[in-house]
């Protein structure tokens, strides 16, 4: 069984840098994202620090830097309602901001390490409305307002596809993530009427322009909601540590096409010991009991979890397949 580590901040600690300092710098971050693929040989290999923050600032957030190995985060939301999200201008993803660093350091991955799957991080519409506005904010808004609110979404997904295109125009491929709108952050009825259309919209047009369905990486407690995220067509899910993993798998049998990666908690690769590694591996393969078209993990491998940690867990995943 494969062991897939979701590696994005972690990876500044094979440069020896801290995550702000390699968000900030196009030959570090390719050098880190090349080196962490030499060591872990993980795919995809999703070139990035911050990854939810690279469209918005794009859009005007203020991104600070975070004190010590902190990861970068918005201080600054530039949108104060729906309307103002509705009027931003779709980006130039040749000049805005970092978006042409991280889609250069992609392109210097993959010409560093042969074979690896390269990917550039896309976030959702509501992953980006959120750092635009403040979660409380736009949250009262799909409550007060959700038909304004699924227009401005709606909205910000159709500026997704020109990062799409600017990609697929490098050569390289796409991993969509969206974790702000799954449940208990947005329940399932607003994620069903305010957030899946866009959801549908931008998906579908990503596969449109990649020319094959895209991941769909959300966290949190999304059996609620998984027959909806599978109807946007991915080809390409996460079972949350967070939701109900038994229920979560269950479903997924009448989707045997679809990848599952299952995942346990970040926190035993940061922490260990080496027999809760194993365990949690174990827990896994019992739980997806011989299910095609699946691999392990176990969230965002933190910045702070020591490579042998995370080299421990896919070895002993290998062995036990």
């Amino acid at each position: 069984m494969d062991f897939v580590p979701a590696v994005y901040e972690h990876a500044a600690r094979f440069v020896g840098e801290r995550p702000w300092t390699v968000s900030r710098d196009g030959e570090l971050l390719a050098r880190a994202h090349a080196e962490a693929w030499r060591c872990y040989r993980h795919a995809p290999v999703v070139v990035g620090i911050d990854i939810y923050n690279l469209e918005a600032e794009a859009y005007g957030a203020e991104i600070a830097e975070p004190e010590g190995d902190g990861l970068p985060a918005v201080v600054r939301h530039p949108c104060g309602s729906l309307e103002d999200l509705a009027a931003l201008a779709p980006f130039d993803p040749t000049s805005a901001r970092r978006i042409p660093m991280v889609i250069d350091a992609a392109r210097r991955v993959r010409e560093a390490c042969p074979g690896a799957d390269v990917r550039v991080p896309v976030s959702g519409p509501f992953s980006i409305a959120v750092s635009l506005m403040g979660f409380e904010p736009l949250l009262c808004e799909v409550l007060t307002r959700p038909d304004a609110a699924r227009g401005a979404l709606e909205h910000l997904a159709r500026g997704g596809g020109v990062l799409c295109e600017a990609v697929r125009d490098a050569g390289l491929d796409i991993a969509f993530f969206e974790s702000a709108a799954s449940p208990p952050l947005l329940s399932p009825d607003l994620f069903r009427t305010v957030e899946l259309p866009a959801l549908r919209e931008i998906l579908g047009r990503a596969a449109e322009i990649m020319g094959h369905p895209v991941p769909c990486i959300m966290g949190g407690d999304t059996a609620p909601i998984l027959e909806d995220i599978l109807s946007t067509g991915t080809g390409y899910v996460i079972c949350p540590s967070e939701t109900d993993q038994a229920a979560f798998l269950d479903a997924m049998k009448s989707h045997p096409e679809v990848t599952v990666r299952a995942s346990m908690p970040p926190e035993v690769l940061a922490a260990g010991p080496p027999e809760a590694i194993r365990a949690g591996i174990d827990r896994l393969i019992k739980l997806v009991d011989g299910r095609p078209n699946t691999c392990l993990g176990a969230g965002v491998v933190p910045y702070e979890a020591p490579p042998e940690n995370v080299l421990l867990a896919r070895d002993y995943a290998a062995a036990k397949a």
